[in-house]
Formats: C-alpha cells, sequence, structure tokens
C-alpha cells in the first residue's frame, strides 16, 4: 500500500500546450492537486515549437479559443482573423497567467515513462529529470502533431550547410538574405513557409514529393469594429460552435453537388473559397461522401492552381492527381502557388527525379548537385500517436502501449485505453481529433473526463477503463464512419502512411464533433455504458479531495 503522505499529486498532465492548461485548470476544480510536466521552457505545446516564419492556425481566432470563460473572451483581444504563431503563443501565455498555472506546471522536463501498478491502482510517472511522480491519474495531452518526423537520406550526415527542422523551429532571428534554401515537403509547413522565404532569400529550391491542395486562407487584420462584434457575439458563437460538425463556425449548404448546374457550382465553389480557409469544404453537403460528388471539387482546385501558375509545366507538376481534394488534410496559404511565378524560385519534383543523396554541398538529384546553404525539413509528423508511443508507458501486466498498439491504435471514444486504468487522452486517436476544431474538441474532453472523475471520488472507486467489447465495438464504428467518405481513398496521415512501418489505420473519427460529445454525453447518461469501475483495498483515497 502506497504511503499517502508520498503521494504529492493526484495527477500528472503530460503538456502545457493548449489541451494540457485546460486540463490542469478543471481538473483544479474537480479538487485535485495536479502538475503538469512539460518538455519545452514555457507554455504553448505545438505553437511553442513549430515557430517557422509564416506559422499561422488554420481555423479562426474566434473559435481556436476557450470557451470556458466569458471574462477570457473580454479581456483578451485578438489581431488577426487567422491568429499567427506568436499571438497563438502570446494568447496560451495570457492564460496560464490569468488563471495561475504557471505555478502547477514544471518546465524542461521529458515525461520518459509512465507504469501502472495492479496492486495500488496508481501510476509512476518518470521524467528524464530523474524525478518519479506516484499518481492516481495520468492525463496525456502531448498533442496531435508534436513528434516530429525526419526521413532518412542518404548522406545526410556529410552536409555541411545547416539544416533546420520546421516542427522544432530555433527560437532566434534567423536571416535567409543571401542564402540559398533548400526545403523538403509540400504539406501545411511548407505551404505556409515557402512563400515567406521566398520574400528574403537569394533562392529557393522547393522538393516535392506529393502535390498537395490549398486554398487561400483568407488573412484579414481585425478592425476595431471587427473586434467589438465578436466580442459581442461571443455567447451566440459559442452555441454556433457547439451545434457545428468540426468545432468551427461555417455556413454549409444542404444541396447535393450533383443536383446543381456546372455553371453554379463552379461560381458557389469561388464564393466560398473567397470567404477563406476552409469554407470551401462546405460548398456541398457531399463532397466528402460522394466520390462523383468530390470529382467536381477536384476538378476546380486543379484548375484554380493552373490560373495561378504561369509556367504550365510547374504548374502541373504542383496539380495533385490520382486522390480526391480532401482525403488529404486541405492546406489553406498566403500565396503559395503564385510563389513559383517568382525568379529566386524552383519547384523539384521527386517523384521524376528523385533524391539521390546528400553531399557536403547540397542535394543530388538525378545527376545534379543542387548547391544549398540551409536544408529544411517540412517532412510532418508521426501524427496523433507518435508523441505517446515515444514515452514508455506500461498498463496492466506490464503490457506497453506500443505492443497494444502494435496493429493500430486502439481507444474507446478516443479517450481511454483497455488494461490502461485511469490514462486519459485529450483528442486521442478515434475521436475527432485533428478533423475537428482542437481547443473545442479539449474543453470536451477534459470536462467529459474530470466529471468522471469527479463521480468516482463520490462513489469511492479508484479505477476506470474501457471493456475490451466496447474498445473493439468502436474500433469497428469509427473504420465504418471513415469507409463511408472520401477520405480512405488514398494514403495520407490520417492513416499513418507517412511513417515507414505505421500500420494504416484511419485514425479520426468522421462524424463530426457534434455528434461525438451527444455519443459522449450518452455513455455517461447510462452508467458510463462501456467502462468499468473498481475499487482497490489497497488503494488511498485522493488527499485533494478530502477522500
Amino acid at each position: 500500500m502506497t504511503d499517502v503522505t508520498d503521494v504529492e499529486f493526484d495527477a500528472i498532465v503530460v503538456g502545457a500546450g493548449a489541451s494540457g492548461l485546460y486540463a490542469l485548470y478543471r481538473l483544479r476544480q474537480a479538487g485535485l492537486r495536479v502538475r503538469i510536466l512539460e518538455a519545452a521552457s514555457s507554455v504553448g505545446g505545438v505553437w511553442f515549437w513549430n515557430r517557422y516564419p509564416g506559422a499561422r492556425c488554420d481555423v479562426e481566432s474566434a473559435d481556436y479559443s476557450y470557451s470556458f470563460s466569458a471574462e477570457l473572451d473580454q479581456e483578451w483581444t485578438w489581431k488577426d482573423r487567422f491568429a499567427t504563431q506568436p499571438e497563438i503563443e502570446e494568447y496560451l501565455n495570457f492564460v496560464a497567467d490569468k488563471f495561475d498555472l504557471r505555478q502547477d506546471i514544471q518546465f524542461n522536463t521529458r515525461v520518459e515513462a509512465a507504469v501502472f501498478d495492479d496492486q495500488t491502482g496508481m501510476w509512476t510517472v518518470s521524467t528524464s529529470e530523474g524525478e518519479t511522480f506516484v499518481v492516481r491519474y495520468c492525463v496525456m495531452a502531448t498533442g496531435q502533431l508534436s513528434s516530429f518526423n525526419r526521413p532518412v537520406f542518404k548522406g545526410a550526415e556529410r552536409y555541411r550547410g545547416r539544416t533546420i527542422d520546421a516542427g522544432t523551429w530555433p527560437d532566434e532571428q534567423i536571416s535567409f538574405e543571401g542564402l540559398r534554401v533548400g526545403v523538403i515537403g509540400t504539406g501545411s509547413t511548407g505551404i505556409q513557409l515557402i512563400p515567406e522565404l521566398a520574400k528574403e532569400a537569394k533562392e529557393v529550391v522547393v522538393f516535392q514529393r506529393t502535390p498537395n491542395f490549398s486554398v487561400p486562407a483568407g488573412h484579414k487584420r481585425y478592425s476595431d469594429n471587427d473586434v467589438a462584434e465578436l466580442k459581442a457575439t461571443y455567447p451566440e458563437r459559442r452555441i454556433e460552435v457547439l451545434d457545428s460538425p468540426t468545432g468551427n463556425v461555417y455556413d454549409p449548404n444542404p444541396m447535393s453537388a450533383l443536383d446543381d448546374t456546372p455553371e453554379n457550382r463552379k461560381r458557389n465553389f469561388a464564393r466560398r473559397q473567397s470567404n477563406g480557409a476552409f469554407a470551401i469544404m462546405f460548398s456541398y453537403s457531399d463532397l466528402l461522401t460522394s466520390m462523383e460528388a468530390n470529382a467536381f471539387f477536384t476538378e476546380f482546385l486543379q484548375n484554380e492552381i493552373r490560373n495561378k501558375v504561369n509556367d504550365p509545366a510547374v504548374a502541373e507538376d504542383l496539380v495533385p492527381t490520382g486522390y480526391p481534394a480532401g482525403s488529404k488534410r486541405l492546406c489553406v496559404d498566403g500565396g503559395y502557388y503564385e510563389t513559383f511565378n517568382r525568379s529566386n524560385v524552383r519547384l523539384v519534383n521527386v517523384k521524376k527525379t528523385p533524391i539521390e543523396e546528400f553531399t557536403e554541398t547540397g542535394i543530388l538529384v538525378g545527376d545534379e548537385n543542387i548547391e544549398l546553404d540551409v536544408v529544411i525539413y517540412a517532412t510532418g509528423f508521426d501524427a496523433m500517436t507518435g508523441a505517446m508511443t515515444k514515452i514508455d508507458i506500461r498498463g496492466r501486466n506490464g503490457l506497453t502501449l506500443r505492443e497494444k498498439w502494435e496493429d493500430g491504435p486502439r481507444a474507446y471514444i478516443g479517450l481511454m485505453i483497455t488494461d490502461f486504468p485511469n490514462l486519459f487522452m485529450i483528442a486521442g486517436p478515434g475521436s475527432p481529433s485533428v478533423l475537428g476544431n482542437v481547443i473545442h474538441s479539449a474543453e470536451q474532453h477534459v470536462n467529459w473526463f474530470a466529471t468522471a472523475i469527479e463521480r468516482m471520488h463520490a462513489d469511492g472507486l479508484d479505477t476506470m477503463e474501457p471493456t475490451e467489447q466496447a474498445e473493439n465495438d468502436w474500433l469497428e464504428h469509427v473504420a465504418q464512419v471513415a469507409d463511408s467518405t472520401v477520405y480512405t481513398k488514398t494514403t495520407s496521415w490520417y492513416l499513418g502512411s507517412n511513417i515507414p512501418g505505421k500500420p494504416r489505420v484511419f485514425m479520426a473519427y468522421l462524424a463530426g464533433t457534434n455528434t461525438f460529445r451527444n455519443i459522449c454525453n450518452e455513455i455517461a447518461a447510462d452508467s458510463y455504458r462501456g467502462f468499468e469501475f473498481k475499487a482497490l483495498e489497497s488503494a488511498d483515497r485522493l488527499v485533494g479531495t478530502g477522500q
């Protein structure tokens, strides 16, 4: 039996990004003593690490913000419709200070292991600093896009220039003036980064494997009137977000694309696109569920690229083919395609002329050595699971999470895993996760499991975990929903396809954040259907709750 005097905290939260900060706030409300362990030197999560030029959110600031405090809504003023990385990082620091969260955050501390004790029902969390914490609850707020993926290239160690990982961008001012810069990767990061580099660098060489669809972001600086209107309408907007399938405020068109005329479809796509970001995806109700309807969407976006790029050959290399638009994450940009009209920007299609190896002075493509002063990896992430599987997490009977997820991630409603009691995930695989507004989802997920913890305390219970049957049924349901859409018609990081050896499983729940919330509420109302609760004789009650 663990001596209660040795137990300093009731819960450890891993990560001080937007999800972790809210978990700390809400679990404090539940009466728990909570400590966040954070690898970085400050709060922010993905918005701390991704400092690359052009980094910006693709969800409107008004929605990519906490809803739990009306006072916070009025005190904080957004500058941009789509906030930049520095503005979001500033916002999260503001939140941490306003709610006095920093006192319970331990920075520069990486979690290396979390091991469950079957007898006591406690987790022992070990850190890079050699510390251990024995707690009842572990909350994984590790982020969906926080485990950077750098592919291995022959000879990379020989290269004498500077290399930079976009996902862990240095916290320093970097001048690219007069430099030859290579960028490997044209996903969301590359598409935001490349136009900014082109404004400064002597030459930018873009190494593209897979072209991606991107739409204009619709960046806008808020006027005083915009800010006043936003603050006045926050209550109504928050209600709209709850009813939305993505956690964003859009105006979905209930009409099928198949029922409209070619002329009207083109006008509708253009009008929706002018609204910025993902508004175009709501042009018709069936763009992501019908391949026939999606073909119109795909064709429109392909022609948009051709119209923006002057050189027809370059345009065709930039045009995605062979997969439906939206099945890979739709990117948003501030003039990405137009950047290839600049004389200092060059596109290398590595499907036609692969990267052979790095040399001391650059990158060998075919028989050409492209000399570069800087190489930037914009090669994405081991999404949704990578940050968790990097940690040595062991549940019942020593089962490791890596073993559990050997054939793909499994979790009941994306929040908990069988054989890993009291281990909670935020926006994990099996939840809407990256296919919804993550801050909105984080609040819903944390509120749900915090309420469950409060119920456990009231009933004298110590552990909670899903049954194997519930986990299996949910995995099957997630797959069935995904199979009814265009998302499974290609390879993408949604499936883990960008990571060699990673099992191909569609990891996000596609029925919508509103549907997901209703399901979670129904499960809770039905005595937490699919979960098992236990009271352990050897368990210590939580000091922080007075039990």
